[in-house]
């Protein structure tokens, strides 16, 4: 079973990844969308994106859906502190308690899986 966690929470760090270099094409493309869509960045992130999709559907032979998908929700908040850290994004007390919560959830799930 282990290696369809390992392969769930690679999955998660692709998908965050994915997400990073997106919004780092997001910016290099300044205001026209087809450059920042053609970004190396970007197109980088979007490939990141596909290898997480891989590593999810792999987990999802043993791992029910129900517990899989939950799970993934741990990408929010390692998206919002690497965007704090990196983009200088604000990371007030509503984020932190949303954080918090996602993180007792993904810890529930887990618990019960």
């Amino acid at each position: 079973m282990m290696p369809y966690y390992i392969s769930l929470a690679l999955s998660v760090l692709l998908g965050v990844g994915g997400q990073i270099l997106l919004k780092y094409g997001a910016n290099a493309g300044g205001d026209n969308l087809l450059r920042q869509f053609l970004a190396p960045q970007s197109v980088i992130g979007l490939g990141l994106y596909f290898l997480a999709a891989l590593c999810y559907m792999y987990a999802l032979r043993k791992l029910p859906v129900s517990v899989a998908f939950p799970m993934v929700s741990a990408s929010y908040v390692v998206v919002a502190l690497a965007a704090w850290w990196l983009f200088n994004e604000p990371l007030g007390a509503g984020k932190l308690a949303g954080i918090a919560l996602v993180c007792a959830g993904v810890a529930l799930i887990s618990r019960h899986a």
